[in-house]
Order: structure tokens, then C-alpha cells, then sequence
């Protein structure tokens, strides 16, 4: 800057503007981090998404949704394990569980909790109509020491039955799946993905312990319960929805707690929701 200002230098001048605007994403980033200052906001996360009523179409917008948080947490370098899914019967997904392992993974996700909303032509009406379709996300973190969740074996009714997902020959001719139910708080969990019924069991326990310990916490903290959907029973429709994507008559992207919006809906589904994310951190929704 110095030099720029004793002599015009069009080099010099694009260097200085490179620089800048480098050291301004820096900040930005830095800043959002200083906001991750939740008592879990480091951990890994587990995230669930469930489709709302619309059978194949909203299975198959449940099923965008995932590849979009997938294609976002691969980009970040974090590492994606699919925990449990259920295929929708002609398209899409019924349900999904994944594990998202990376730093400030439930710090930033937990912000994508709540009903998400697609407007679009659907490819499954042969008329070429307007559909709506709504799909929830959930996002609690990984807690690892048994200690922070007291859980008795008493309160657990354990089931299993045959996996349906790909995994060999043997997952699918064994009841290696494994479904868990708390019956004090009525939390459902299950797990089909690996290969034997006590590893399903083990995590099955661990995305169990990630719930419990999320409701406890909305339990003792409102604001909690308010940022991640905790303990709410929302119906997954029109007026709960946190996010549009609008795919026809235009092209839009909103984000309703913020007021954020993008009209590339492509680069969204594709992965690029930082721009929803750090928005929602930056607008003080803590």
C-alpha cells in the first residue's frame, strides 16, 4: 500500500487487492470459529433425516439432502459413515443416520436443524406439476464418556432384525441389525452397517448417547433447545421450515431465520451451504 501510494504499479495493485481480500476470508472464517464456543461445538457429529409426508417425492428430496451434506463434509475433509439407511420403496431414502467425524463438525452442522422445504417440477409426475416436499434434519454430537449419560439397561428394549442394505452375504442372512428403543423418552435408534449384531449394537448405543445427551442439555438450557430442535415435535411442513429451495417458477435458495439468500440452487445442493451456515452463527442465533 505503501509503494502504491508513491507509484502506480497495475502488478502491485493486483497483488495488494489478492492479499486482501485472502486476509478478509481469513477473518471471516476466524470469526465464525470464535463463535464455536459451545460445550460440545468441537465434536463429531451424528445427523438424521427424516422425510416428510409425499412418499417417493419427498424420499427423493430426503436423498438430495443427504448427498448435500455428504459433498459438504467430504470438501471440509471430514469423514462421512453411513450409520443406518432406509431406501424409500421406489425412490430416495425413508430415513438415514450419519456420522460426520471432523473438527467443529456439531458447531457448525447443528445450525441445519429444523424442516427443510423444495419447491420444483417433479420428476415423478408425469404431468410436469409443481410439488412441495419437506424433509427434517436432526444433528446431535458425539459423546464418547459414558459418564455425561446415564443410561440403565432396564430402560432399553432391544430388537434385530435382517439388514437390507448392501454389506455381503452373511449381514443379510443374520439379524445383525439392531434397533434400540429408550422407552423412558421413547428415542428410536438403530443401526444396519456393519457386519456384525454386536457392532451394530455398540453404535447403535453411541448415536443413542449423542440423543440422550442432546435432550438433556435442551432440558437444562432453552436456548439449546431453540438452536438444535431438541425435545421439539415439529411436523415436518409447511410454517416449520427453517430453509426453501426453490427450483421452479425461479431459482432461490432462503434461509428464513436469517434472511440469507442465494439464487444458485445448484452450487447449494451441490454442497455449498458455508454461505447458510456462518450466516445463521454470524446472526447470533446462540
Amino acid at each position: 500500500m505503501e509503494l502504491l501510494k508513491q507509484e502506480a504499479d497495475s502488478f502491485a495493485e493486483k497483488e495488494v487487492e489478492g492479499n486482501l481480500n485472502a486476509l478478509t476470508k481469513e477473518i471471516e472464517h476466524f470469526t465464525v470459529e470464535i463463535l464455536l464456543s459451545g460445550p460440545k461445538d468441537f465434536n463429531n457429529a451424528i445427523l438424521t433425516l427424516h422425510p416428510g409426508a409425499g412418499g417417493t417425492e419427498s424420499a427423493d428430496w430426503a436423498a438430495m439432502l443427504t448427498r448435500m451434506y455428504v459433498r459438504w463434509a467430504e470438501a471440509r475433509g471430514y469423514r462421512v459413515e453411513t450409520i443406518d439407511l432406509q431406501p424409500g420403496e421406489e425412490a430416495g431414502i425413508k430415513s438415514v443416520t450419519l456420522g460426520i467425524e471432523g473438527a467443529y463438525a456439531f458447531g457448525y452442522l447443528r445450525s441445519e436443524c429444523g424442516v427443510h422445504r423444495l419447491v420444483r417440477i417433479s420428476p415423478f409426475d408425469a404431468n410436469k406439476r409443481r410439488h412441495t416436499s419437506f424433509a427434517a434434519v436432526f444433528i446431535s454430537p458425539e459423546i464418547e464418556d459414558d459418564a455425561e449419560v446415564e443410561i440403565n439397561d432396564k430402560d432399553l428394549r432391544i430388537d434385530t432384525y435382517r439388514a437390507s442394505s448392501a454389506g455381503g452375504q452373511n449381514v443379510n442372512k443374520t439379524s445383525s441389525a439392531v434397533r434400540i428403543t429408550h422407552l423412558p423418552t421413547r428415542t428410536v435408534v438403530q443401526c444396519q452397517n456393519e457386519r456384525s449384531q454386536l457392532q451394530n449394537k455398540q453404535t447403535a448405543m453411541k448415536v443413542l448417547r449423542s440423543r440422550l445427551y442432546e435432550m438433556q442439555q435442551a432440558e437444562k438450557d432453552a436456548a439449546i433447545s431453540k438452536l438444535t430442535g431438541a425435545g421439539e415435535k415439529k411436523d415436518i411442513a409447511w410454517g416449520h421450515q427453517i430453509r426453501s429451495y426453490v427450483m421452479q417458477p425461479y431459482q432461490m435458495v432462503k434461509d428464513h431465520r436469517t434472511g440469507a439468500e442465494t439464487g444458485n440452487v445448484p452450487s447449494v445442493l451441490d454442497g455449498n451451504i458455508d454461505f447458510f451456515i456462518e450466516g445463521f452463527l454470524l446472526h447470533g442465533q446462540m
